[in-house]
């Protein structure tokens, strides 16, 4: 029996969870054109820059016209910057604006915290992702035809959570954000691009091939690649495993410091 007084949670309180998630959900889906067609606008620029200065004469990379190479990494790297920007936001700015108590006060366990705020991040992610995907479908000059959609899905969904459970993190650290930008701008963006998205690692010095198989987001961009292409440069196993590992061990590093309330609770 717990002491009298001292609040108890007991199953999952469904009603606290939906309603956080569709809280978070509304806030980014408000500003839809910033958050999920202006990155698919942004994509199908790099997708068009890339195919015109690299593409030409019938270029093929792994025996794939080479837009139809880099087309799914530019769709899933999309995806897995738009779920860090989404979980990094939410404490970022409650902590900031004083409005972290509306987080900490409602009946929620520190998982039902988790799975709205990473719920919503992989949300957004897929939304971007599915307008990325409609915004290359009408590219004549790419093909975006699944052939293995269990592989897509998984490893978009891996990829997805990773990111938002790394911004979970981030919004946890993070003061202002400068620290959030730091991430995005040092650790983000050149693991993204240099995960094989422009490229297939096989063509590259064994030192530099060693340090890309090191990169989970390599294995994210390999596998998410192999559902549209068939090709992949890494085993699909490995990555499927890996990746499973490595949000396990992110999600236990958020649990861990929410729970304990670091910078967080006063």
């Amino acid at each position: 029996m717990p002491d009298p007084g001292m609040p108890t949670l007991q199953g999952v309180n469904w009603g606290g969870l939906k309603t956080l998630y569709i809280k978070e959900v509304r806030r980014f889906f408000k500003v839809q054109m910033q958050t999920v067609w202006a990155p698919a606008i942004t994509t199908l620029l790099y997708l068009i820059i890339f195919s015109v200065a690299l593409g030409r004469s019938g270029r093929e990379v792994m025996g794939v016209p080479f837009a139809d190479f880099i087309a799914p990494g530019l769709i899933v790297m999309a995806m897995l910057q738009n779920s860090f920007a989404n979980s990094s936001f939410s404490l970022l700015v409650g902590k900031m604006q004083g409005t972290i108590v509306d987080y900490l006060m409602p009946p929620l366990s520190t998982g039902e915290l988790i799975a709205g705020l990473v719920g919503a991040a992989v949300t957004r992610a897929f939304l971007v992702g599915g307008a990325v995907w409609i915004a290359m479908v009408l590219n004549p000059g790419v093909h975006v035809r699944l052939v293995d959609p269990l592989s897509a899905f998984w490893f978009g969904l891996m990829g997805s959570l990773m990111l938002a459970f790394l911004g979970l993190l981030t919004s946890i650290w993070a003061e202002k954000f400068d620290h959030a930008a730091m991430i995005t701008n040092f650790v983000v963006a050149p693991l993204s691009l240099l995960s094989g998205t422009f490229y297939s690692v096989e063509q590259l010095a064994p030192a530099f091939r060693a340090a890309s198989h090191a990169n989970p987001f390599f294995y994210v961009i390999s596998g998410f690649r192999h559902g549209f292409v068939g090709v992949t440069d890494s085993p699909i196993w490995v990555g499927a495993m890996g990746l499973l590992v490595v949000n396990l061990a992110l999600w236990a590093a958020c649990y861990g410091l929410l729970r304990s309330g670091w910078k967080i609770k006063q």
